[in-house]
């Protein structure tokens, strides 16, 4: 029981530590790899992060203070939490679930709007040493039917809006199901349990979390954390942030995603920062979440690319968004004239940052960094970020690009354990290196800008072409709101560029405007990389993250000349 009791003590001084350094702006990568260094010699055998970090320093320490400001863009409800209720909560989740038979390991699925219950359920899964199964609110049945057939869940937790979905996806498969929002036939409640649960004593490697991902190919696969991967590892994400305990902090994200546990969840909550959670159903009304953040106070603001275009497309001298001190974005790198755009009007520039779901923010524009636009920025020294060639070589070069991999001497502690699918794993995890999928390439500073995913980059004439690069040219026409590009085959050339571009109100699609947008792109780029195909579209596929689906693009684009067919606004250029 002592040495238990020693080792939370190291962690909660090493977390302790950094939340002071943090909030005296006494981070910079000269203290962050002092800081890894001392991580990475720590003893952290048994590790709960809810009982260590949340209750044992957040909830002990500032239980008075908010932990969650909730409002509902759809009905209009709100609530708030300080750091004391919301773990009152968390203990009754965590006693109605050990009332039903969880135990340590049991699988927990939770799919809601976004919901203060949300958080109570996250925590007590922690707490638990459950493993947690964040599945987004968009998952068709069949999704969800293979979920259900991959890791079969002990208990489902759900609103009144995924309800029959749910019921539908485990058909026969009796567990039980718990509502978060009102009541329904069959469904469970969060009874009135006593507010004290003693923690469960989960050891670093104890999975605690399971996210499914979807690969280039095949059905997704299971990506696996652990009691200390996300948990101590976004440490890194926070300090990219830079999210203080002192912020009220609002992430754009949808629940059951990745992004959600890295900007709404771990990172605030392990600094004691107040966390803000927007719910919205349907079509996002940009201009009324701006208002929401200005009306809240936001003073930390996390957003994808997507939202980002779409708010600069507003007026945006209807705000002042005088306490906004800090905004990042994360899912896809940022177009630099959005950056510029934002910055003209609110002084604040917004600092682009890299990670993937298998691992915490990796590589970013450090709130004490100089920020250049088109750059993710420089590697968190959690992580031991290399470029690799084809064959495996480090590259040393600036301009050369290559996979970003992660060196496995020492593992870092943000990595996950690994994929449910061995396969995935061989194809990942090769010699000292993990492979990200992404390719990228560094300058004579060491700032990072990403490509593309490996299979997104395109090859034309014996060219590699990055299809970030072309849409952020594409993205200096004004008439261009979004873009995405893909390779499509060509005799000739192997592959040529295509753009498809979705136009901003106003413009009306046409083979004129597709020059002109042309002509721009080659004021900007090597004639190479000039689209030869532009389509207009109405929209573009995305993840409910934001990210563009650039694979379904490449996967209609096939079918369509299968068929023979040209867009009705497809225009092709020699």
């Amino acid at each position: 029981m002592e040495s238990i009791k020693s080792n939370s003590n190291s962690i909660q001084d090493f977390f302790r530590k950094f939340i002071s350094m943090q909030n005296q702006n006494q981070i910079n990568l000269e203290t962050l790899t002092k800081l890894s260094e001392e991580l990475y010699q720590l003893n952290i055998s048994k590790f709960n992060w809810v009982r260590d970090v949340f209750e044992g320093i957040h909830v002990k320490e500032r239980g008075s203070k908010k932990a969650l400001i909730w409002r509902d863009m759809n009905t209009g409800e709100e609530a708030s939490l300080t750091y004391y209720e919301m773990s009152l909560f968390t203990n009754r989740v965590l006693n109605t679930f050990r009332k039903y038979g969880l135990r340590k390991g049991s699988i927990v699925y939770l799919m809601t709007k976004i919901h203060p219950a949300h958080w109570a359920v996250f925590l007590a899964s922690i707490k638990g040493g459950f493993v947690l199964v964040p599945s987004a609110t968009n998952l068709t049945v069949a999704e969800l039917k293979y979920r259900f057939s991959d890791l079969k869940p002990d208990v489902v937790v759900s609103d009144s809006l995924r309800a029959q979905k749910v019921e539908e996806a485990l058909g026969e498969l009796k567990v039980p199901k718990f509502l978060i929002d009102g009541k329904r036939e069959g469904w469970l409640e969060f009874e009135e349990e006593s507010s004290n649960a003693d923690a469960e004593d989960t050891t670093k490697d104890d999975v605690i979390l399971n996210y499914f991902t979807s690969g280039t190919t095949g059905l997704p696969k299971r990506v696996i954390h652990t009691a200390t991967t996300y948990p101590i590892g976004h440490i890194s994400t926070a300090s990219i942030i830079g999210v203080k305990e002192s912020d009220i902090h609002l992430n754009l994200s949808a629940t059951g995603w990745a992004k959600f546990a890295w900007s709404s969840f771990f990172s605030p909550l392990t600094v004691g920062a107040t966390v803000v959670g927007i719910n919205y159903e349907g079509k996002l009304d940009y201009k009324k979440y701006l208002e929401e953040i200005e009306n809240i106070g936001v003073t930390s603001f996390c957003a994808p690319p997507t939202a980002w275009r779409q708010f600069i497309i507003l007026d945006l001298n209807q705000f002042k968004l005088e306490k906004l001190k800090s905004v990042v974005s994360a899912g896809e790198p940022l177009n630099p004239e959005i950056i510029k755009i934002w910055e003209d009007k609110f002084g604040v520039t917004i600092r682009d940052f890299y990670g993937q779901t298998e691992t915490t923010a990796m590589i970013g524009n450090f709130p004490f960094m100089k920020v250049k636009p088109g750059s993710m920025g420089k590697p968190h020294p959690l992580y031991k970020i290399v470029l690799l060639d084809d064959e495996g070589n480090e590259i040393t070069k600036p301009y050369e690009v290559g996979h970003i991999a992660i060196k496995l001497q020492p593992r870092p502690i943000g990595l996950f354990l690994g994929y449910s699918d061995e396969r995935k794993n061989k194809e990942a995890f090769v010699g000292d290196y993990y492979y990200t999928g992404d390719k990228a390439y560094f300058d004579e500073e060491g700032y990072f800008y990403f490509v593309g995913r490996a299979d997104d980059v395109i090859k034309t004439s014996d060219y590699r072409v990055g299809p970030f690069e072309v849409e952020s040219a594409l993205l200096e026409h004004p008439a261009v709101a979004e873009a995405a590009v893909i390779g499509v085959p060509d005799p000739i050339r192997w592959q040529i560029v295509k753009a498809f571009i979705v136009l901003k109100p106003g413009y009306t699609p046409s083979r004129e405007l597709a020059e002109e947008i042309r002509e721009k792109v080659k004021t900007l780029l090597s004639s190479y990389k000039v689209p030869r195909i532009i389509e207009f579209v109405d929209e573009l596929p995305k993840t409910i993250s934001g990210k563009i689906r650039r694979v379904e693009l490449r996967k209609m684009e096939e079918e369509k000349r299968k068929r023979g067919e040209k867009g009705k606004y497809e225009y092709f250029f020699t």
